[in-house]
Formats: C-alpha cells, sequence, structure tokens
C-alpha cells in the first residue's frame, strides 16, 4: 500500500513513479490525491465543529451557573445541533476514508529509484548471464513435453481427462524427479543457506491474500473456494509466509526473518490464453519453492541480492545455462519495488525463459498487513520490508533438466546434484 503521507508531500514525485509505470494507474491516484484532501478537510471541519461545541459547553454552564434558564436552552439547542452536525461530518469522513483505502489498495508499489525505466521487457536489463554449461547437441533437442511423454514420465492426456487443459499428470520417474527437486530445493536453502522451513495451509483468507496485493487488483486469476467466508487457493506461498506476522510487532533482534516453502500453486492464467499450452511451463497447479524475508528497512536492498544469490545457486548446482534480468519499471510485478528475473536455457526454443522472479517489495505489503518491528532502543515502531522469490519453480526446473539433459537416445541424464536423491543417474525406457 502507498504511504499517503508520501504522497501529500511529494504529489508530482508519486505522479512520475505512477507515469514509470506505465500510466495506467494515474487516474488512481489523482483521485488519490482528491479524496485524501476531501477527508483532510472533512476532518479539519470536525474538529472546528468539536472546538464550537466545547465552547457552548462552556456557555450552558455559565448560564445554569447564572440561572440564566433562557441562555442555557439556547446554548444547549446549540449544542445539540453541533453534535448532530459532527455526527454527520464523521459519517461523511468515514466514508471518504474507505473510498480513500480502496483506492490506496489498486495502485502498485512505485519504482525504487535504482531501476531501470523502461515500457515492458523489451526494455529489461540483462545484468548476468552463465552460459558455461550449454550444449552443442548434434541432434536436434525435442521440447520437455515430447521428451517426457516418449519416456512416460509425462501424461498430459490423462490429466486433461482429470482436470481439464493446463494441468500436468507426473509418472514413475517422472513423479521421483518432482520430488527429488523440491527435496534438493529445500536442503539447499535450509542446511546451505540458513531459511526455516514452514509447511503452510494452501487456503487462505481474502485478508491474507490483501496483505501481499493479489486482492482487490488480481482476483480474477485467483481459485476462490465456495465458502463461507470464502477461502482461496493460494497463487504462491508468498502468501502464507508473508502473511504470517501480520499485525504483528517484531522485535529488531529478531530481524531478518528468512522462510522457505515447498507448496502446490494454483493460477487461474486469466488473459493468458494461446500461451504455452503445450508442457510444464504455464499451468493452473504447479510445484514451487518459495523464499521469503522480513528486514529493516536499511538492508533490504543488500537482503535482495542475497536471495538472488540462492535462488541462483540452485542453477549454478544443477548445472543449467541461466541468465538473470533486471525488470525495468514498465514490467515489474504489482507489489514490487524492484525485480530480478531468473531465466533458464530451453534448448527446443533455443531461447531463455522465466523460472524465478526475486522482488523487494520494500514496506509496501507490510502496510498492508501492519507488520512492524519496534528498534532495539525502544523509542518506536517501524514497518518491515518484506521480500519474495521462488527458488525455484519445480515444475519449470523438471521442463529444463528434461531439455537440457536429454540424449540422443531419448534417456534424460540426471545431474549430478539430484543423484542422490533420485537414486539414479539416467531416467530412460
Amino acid at each position: 500500500m502507498l504511504d499517503i503521507k508520501f504522497v501529500r508531500a511529494n504529489p508530482e514525485k508519486a505522479k512520475a513513479a505512477m507515469a514509470d509505470r506505465g500510466g495506467r494507474y494515474l487516474p488512481a491516484l489523482e483521485q488519490i490525491i482528491e479524496k485524501d484532501a476531501a477527508y483532510r478537510a472533512a476532518l479539519a471541519e470536525i474538529e472546528a465543529l468539536r472546538s464550537r461545541s466545547n465552547e457552548v459547553s462552556k456557555k450552558i454552564r455559565v448560564a445554569k451557573a447564572a440561572k440564566d434558564e433562557a441562555a442555557a436552552q439556547a446554548a444547549m439547542a446549540e449544542a445539540a445541533a453541533a453534535k448532530q452536525a459532527v455526527k454527520a461530518r464523521e459519517e461523511n469522513t468515514a466514508a471518504l476514508d474507505k473510498e480513500l483505502n480502496a483506492l490506496l489498495l489498486s495502485v502498485p508499489n512505485p519504482p525504487h529509484e535504482s531501476v531501470i525505466k523502461g515500457g515492458g521487457p523489451q526494455d529489461n536489463k540483462v545484468v548476468f548471464e552463465d552460459v558455461s554449461n550449454r550444449r552443442t547437441f548434434d541432434f536436434k533437442p525435442l521440447d520437455h513435453h515430447a521428451v517426457g511423454e516418449k519416456l512416460g514420465i509425462l501424461d498430459f492426456e490423462t490429466a486433461t481427462k482429470l482436470s481439464g487443459s493446463r494441468f500436468a499428470l507426473l509418472k514413475g520417474q517422472g513423479a521421483r524427479l518432482e520430488r527429488a527437486i523440491t527435496q534438493f530445493m529445500l536442503d539447499v536453502q535450509t542446511l546451505e543457506n540458513g531459511y526455516t522451513e514452514i509447511f503452510p495451509p494452501f487456503l487462505v483468507t481474502a485478508e491474507t491474500m490483501t496483505g501481499t496485493g493479489q486482492l482487490p487488483k488480481f482476483e480474477e486469476e485467483l481459485y476462490k473456494v465456495a465458502s463461507e467466508p470464502p477461502m482461496y487457493l493460494i497463487p504462491t506461498a508468498e502468501v502464507p509466509l508473508t502473511n504470517m506476522y501480520r499485525g504483528d510487532i517484531l522485535k529488531e533482534e529478531d530481524l531478518p526473518k528468512k522462510l522457505t516453502a515447498y507448496t502446490a500453486c494454483f493460477r487461474q492464467e486469466a488473459g493468458t490464453y494461446g500461451k504455452d499450452t503445450r508442457g510444464l511451463i504455464r499451468n493452473h497447479q504447479f510445484n514451487k519453492v518459495e523464499l521469503v524475508w522480513l528486514t529493516r528497512p536499511e538492508e533490504s536492498m543488500a537482503a535482495l541480492e542475497t536471495m538472488r544469490a540462492d535462488a541462483e545457486k540452485i542453477l549454478k548446482l544443477l548445472k543449467i545455462p541461466y541468465r538473470v534480468l533486471e525488470l525495468c519499471t514498465g514490467d515489474m510485478g504489482f507489489s514490487s519495488a524492484k525485480t530480478y528475473d531468473l531465466e533458464v536455457w530451453f534448448p527446443s526454443e533455443n531461447a531463455f525463459r522465466e523460472i524465478s522472479s526475486c522482488s523487494n517489495c520494500v514496506d509496501f505489503q507490510a502496510r498492508r498487513m501492519n507488520t512492524r518491528f519496534k528498534r532495539a532502543d525502544g523509542k518506536k515502531t517501524e514497518f518491515v520490508h518484506t521480500l519474495n522469490g521462488s527458488g525455484l519453480a519445480v515444475g519449470r526446473t523438471f521442463a529444463a533438466i528434461l531439455e537440457n539433459y536429454q540424449q540422443a537416445d531419448g534417456s534424460v541424464e540426471v545431474p549430478e546434484a539430484l543423484r542422490k536423491y533420485m537414486g539414479a543417474d539416467k531416467i530412460k525406457l
């Protein structure tokens, strides 16, 4: 959520930030500025009426002390009128506050000053690339969809029969590979990188979705359960992990919080008709290992670099070619102030595809959740900064392994880092 104090003090800077986001949020920001001015004017009017009411109360006491019944009655009538006026203004102010809050929830996080300006993916910047493991094939590499089906480890036909399009069924060594990748990722993040593993609920409340920014903006992309109150299937473990501390005041010495979780993730993929309908790239249900940090404000940018390195470590150990993009202002997610995308090489496409986004949301989510911390000196509370990243998307890692490690005979070599989890060095017919 935007800091309304920042908007009041820096309206032009706030407008410039929304312009950098592509401009479509400028009308909402204009409404925020207008509603906030009306809200503050209404508050000032209420204070003036209350001050007047206090003066009238004094007049009543003076009139009663002087036994001037007429003056007392007139003053009491005036007091009643003032009380009614205050009540009416308070109702109007409450309505304005509700409208202002709804508008604030609809506007994205301003980009951090270090983020490059741009209108979309074409303006993103490659900041690192490791293609030392890119293979030169002496045969035409197949896409992961074809490799998996030929090996009998991916069954999209049965998945469609069970659930419709954009679902996958993994069989035998395929199911084992998915489990091996997940276990490997969790072991690296918990045993080597210092994260605390969590296994959260997959169903959460609307309040929880609002805390991290999925609601109200992206409801059409969520799976909503017919319950009372409504519940939602999580689109990422970022949602429950970050909301664990909603409404809490943490101690400074307890920061940073570093959390990781493996969960299934559920997304409607609204607006993506016709994109990646084959394979594991864009499914309605997929598995992911998520990374979440809660930090002190002055440490969050350094934490973003560390989180990015923690995600990259998985790809380095798996020896999969990848690159890192710094996203421009026009291509970042709603809650992010700065984002790096990790992309892996897919030989069948001769292209890189996204496998992780690592984002610093600064205090945007913390304001929505009212998650704060108290400095060690005990003088004040501040909003924490929150960060999240994929460490990594398991299905996309599965797909990248099939493509990069496929062999001419149709088998797939198991990356060395996974062999102790797979109990095999090759997947074959």
